[in-house]
């Protein structure tokens, strides 16, 4: 059997970590930031991990080698 392909967007926007969930950046902090309030702005400096199963597994099978 062939080598699997990676799908390259799904690799840019999300991390396996160690567990194997799913970790990705928060959207929404590119621009139009002096219209938000600071706090709003703090929570998005952390990072995500998809809690839904089906998203998980579904975008894990655009992730062949993590």
């Amino acid at each position: 059997m062939g080598k699997l392909k990676t799908h390259k967007g799904v690799a840019k926007r999300f991390r396996l970590t160690k567990k194997g969930k799913l970790k990705y950046g928060t959207s929404g902090k590119r621009h139009l930031l002096t219209s938000k309030e600071s706090g709003r702005k703090r929570k998005l400096r952390h990072s995500s991990i998809i809690e839904h199963v089906k998203s998980t597994q579904a975008l894990k099978r655009l992730l062949p080698y993590g």
